[in-house]
């Protein structure tokens, strides 16, 4: 199959799994918000995914794909919080700097790209039902 042109229904659904990938990363981060432990290492990291653009010359067409999956954001925040029993020996706890607002914006953006490419491909279903009809 190699050197064969991608068809759209390729396309789009690369970019689905993309975007696939993006909405675990997000959902991930959110379940981890306000998760705390006892040092600033072993505390939630954001996780972001780092997309690479993939042009097919046979075709002429691009998609997308996820190259990997990185830690981003802010540093986790230090409280401190003697009673907690993840306290270090100074008595500070280390929370996930998840920014909720972001992930939720970032929630919504991926389910729209998503629905995108499901639309992409419904349209392009029904060009090439049409075009058979036609040869009826």
């Amino acid at each position: 199959m190699a050197g064969q042109p991608m068809t759209i229904f390729q396309v789009a659904g690369r970019a689905m799994s993309a975007q696939l990938v993006r909405m675990n990363t997000t959902a991930s981060n959110l379940a981890n918000a306000g998760d705390v432990a006892g040092s600033a290492e072993a505390a939630y990291k954001t996780m972001k995914p780092v997309f690479r653009t993939s042009f097919d010359h046979a075709s002429g067409m691009a998609t997308v794909d996820v190259e990997r999956v990185v830690t981003a954001g802010s540093e986790p925040t230090k409280r401190y919080d003697p009673s907690n029993p993840m306290a270090d020996k100074d008595g500070n706890i280390f929370e996930a700097a998840v920014d909720e607002t972001r992930e939720l914006v970032d929630m919504m953006e991926t389910a729209r790209g998503y629905q995108n490419n499901v639309e992409v491909m419904q349209t392009a279903k029904s060009l090439i039902i049409d075009t058979l009809k036609l040869g009826r």
